[in-house]
């Protein structure tokens, strides 16, 4: 793969007309790269020029993490607006944080390599103002959490919309049940960087719940809504693993954090996590007493996959996530109505048993995925030993073995 020393925030741009947010990066003006966003044009408001160039420039950034990742080139240079000492910071936190468990995978060292530039001329972003937060939009990825977050915001009378980036089956089955309105957002990374994965660049995790905060704000700006409740829990805080004297978390861009830095970088919208403050347990309780999303929710990532076909099972029933929802949810489930959800009892499948010891703590660590903290998990399995309908499994034998 050619080594990259400079990698350029070009331009962006905003067609009302189209809803077509073009977003152009480059390495070393020669390797270039385009994305795309498509907002509906239904509804689109006007706002004023600086407010939106703002919220377009914070997509730029976050956006361009995608592309630096191929080569992380040592200089950054942006052409497409300019930061402050402190916002440069910012920056510097989120590529470096965000991208983690993507440098300890690579086996990079991530010390001093993020430097965004930057400049005493930087106008001020406007203080943030108090609002009662009536328009809330919540985006939602077809699981429990963001289930939750609705079901609870529901008993406020708050006026609610959905929203979710890229259009997939299950979560207009998930969106028809709640009986709210949904904000349909595509995006449509470059071709060329798909291309330079195939030549060997550099690829991996990115913080995509940053990326959903920073197009949540440009939806809110443009939609006319207040607030956006994300839905982010208290163990999403937790790293995995440290390497090179740092915590690596995957879930970083969904810790507290995350959160509170955002905060203060972008005063356009209220922005918080109405399940801050809640285990993955406490979630699950809750969760567990809506039945009519059961047939229709799932956490496997496999049905959001980008380059490979996805599967027609909503549960691959191999990976963290799926033994992890299926551990979460036995705390309060019972043996039929977690096979009818899962198509199968996973605590059947021996194989599992090495990753549902790392969810236990008790091998390697916490895998990389949004899943709960060793306790939670040990809590899941002290509840539905208690129930018992799950004690002749294997993967229940081994878990009160350990014990």
């Amino acid at each position: 793969m050619k080594e990259y020393y400079t990698f350029i925030f070009d331009s962006f741009s905003f067609d009302p007309a189209k809803g077509s947010v073009e977003l152009n990066y480059s390495l070393d003006d020669e390797e270039k790269f385009t994305e795309t966003v498509i907002l509906p044009t239904e509804g689109l408001q006007d706002i004023d020029k600086a407010t939106l160039d703002r919220a377009l420039f914070n997509l730029h950034l976050i956006g361009g993490i995608s592309y630096f990742k191929t080569c992380c080139p040592k200089t950054i240079k942006i052409r497409s607006g300019s930061l402050s000492k402190e916002q440069a910071d910012f920056w510097n936190t989120v590529y470096t944080k965000g991208l983690g468990e993507f440098f300890y995978r690579n086996k990079i060292d991530f010390h001093g390599l993020i430097n965004f530039p930057s400049t005493d001329d930087v106008s001020k972003s406007p203080a943030q103002t108090e609002k009662e937060s009536e328009k809330i939009l919540i985006p939602i990825g077809g699981g429990k959490d963001s289930i939750v977050t609705t079901e609870m915001l529901r008993k406020t009378g708050a006026d609610l919309t959905l929203m979710r980036m890229g259009a997939h089956p299950l979560i207009d089955q998930v969106a028809s049940i709640s009986g709210l309105p949904m904000l349909t957002v595509e995006r449509k990374l470059s071709p060329r960087l798909f291309e330079m994965n195939e030549e060997g660049a550099l690829n991996g995790h990115v913080p995509i719940t940053g990326y959903l905060s920073f197009l949540n704000v440009l939806c809110t700006l443009l939609y006319g809504f207040d607030a956006i409740a994300i839905s982010n829990e208290r163990s999403a805080s937790e790293g995995n693993v440290e390497y090179l004297g740092e915590q690596i978390n995957h879930q970083w861009s969904k810790s507290e954090e995350f959160e509170k830095m955002f905060n203060e970088y972008v005063p356009e919208a209220k922005y918080w996590s109405p399940l801050r403050s809640m285990t993955e347990l406490e979630i699950a309780e809750q969760f567990s007493k809506h039945p009519e999303y059961f047939p229709l929710f799932t956490s496997c990532n496999c049905n959001w996959r980008i380059t490979e076909d996805r599967p027609s099972d909503k549960w691959c029933k191999k990976c963290p996530k799926c033994a992890f929802a299926f551990v979460i949810l036995s705390a309060y489930l019972p043996n039929e109505t977690l096979t009818e959800i899962f198509d199968g009892n996973l605590y059947e499948n021996e194989s599992l048993i090495p990753l549902f010891k790392q969810l236990l703590g008790l091998e390697g660590f916490k895998p990389f995925e949004c899943v709960g903290t060793p306790e939670e998990t040990k809590k899941a399995f002290d509840l539905a030993h208690e129930r018992g309908d799950l004690d002749d499994t294997p993967v229940m034998q081994m878990y009160l073995s350990s014990q």
